[in-house]
């Protein structure tokens, strides 16, 4: 029987956040262990366990992978989330890259010193950059690349839900993307993730904050 897959991570959404979503709709059950002190992480440096001293760190079929778009390609590529072929694959890789990049900067909010200006380019770069998009990609086929769920489908829906969390009504101008969002929720290993008690985090806090700052030795102004 193989190894149950572990993550280690801080107890909260930033890199992982993704990995878990991905492991989730691909049904795959996983362990955590939450890095809470600076001498756990210290003690994963020790042991060679972080190839370039950085997490989040997976274990996965007797690897320890690290970098997160290096996991999610694995685990796509796994659990056939990536596309049917090199084309398609080329796509679900474009998708998703945009919307990790508008994803971290929700991320870095967490440790900005004052977080208005920011939200505020976030809201106008997601109305005018990036809903745009999927919405276009969106008016016509229920997935996003080739007729099938992928992992740019995923991570859209995480992202539409983390944007609706910061702005309320951000999405009444893309009926497309909300249509979107409705049927992926209910996608059964969608639905169970949402609910409550599953593995899923919460939005950033105070002690998630705290443990950012102890864990990787963070000084803010």
């Amino acid at each position: 029987m193989a190894e149950k897959v572990v993550l280690h991570y801080l107890n909260g959404r930033g890199r992982m956040e993704s990995i878990r979503w991905l492991l989730a709709v691909a049904e795959v059950e996983f362990d955590e262990v939450f890095l809470e002190t600076r001498e756990q992480y210290e003690k994963l440096l020790s042991d060679g366990a972080l190839m370039f001293q950085q997490v989040p760190m997976v274990e996965i079929d007797g690897m320890k992978l690290i970098q997160t778009k290096a996991i999610l390609n694995y685990i796509a590529e796994k659990y056939n989330l990536d596309g049917k072929d090199i084309k398609d694959r080329a796509m679900v890789n474009m998708y998703s890259e945009g919307v990790m990049d508008l994803m971290e900067m929700i991320m870095l909010l967490i440790i900005s010193p004052d977080p208005k200006p920011k939200l505020d380019n976030i809201e106008s770069k997601a109305k005018e950059r990036y809903l745009p998009v999927f919405e276009k990609a969106l008016s016509g086929p229920i997935y996003l690349v080739g007729g099938k769920l992928s992992r740019a489908d995923v991570q859209l829906l995480e992202c539409t839900l983390m944007l609706e969390e910061k702005f309320p009504g951000i999405l009444a101008d893309f009926p497309n993307v909300k249509s979107f969002q409705g049927r992926m929720t209910r996608i059964p290993a969608i639905s169970e993730f949402l609910q409550p008690g599953s593995k899923r985090k919460q939005q950033p806090d105070e002690k998630y904050k705290k443990a950012i700052m102890e864990v990787f030795q963070i000084k803010l102004p």
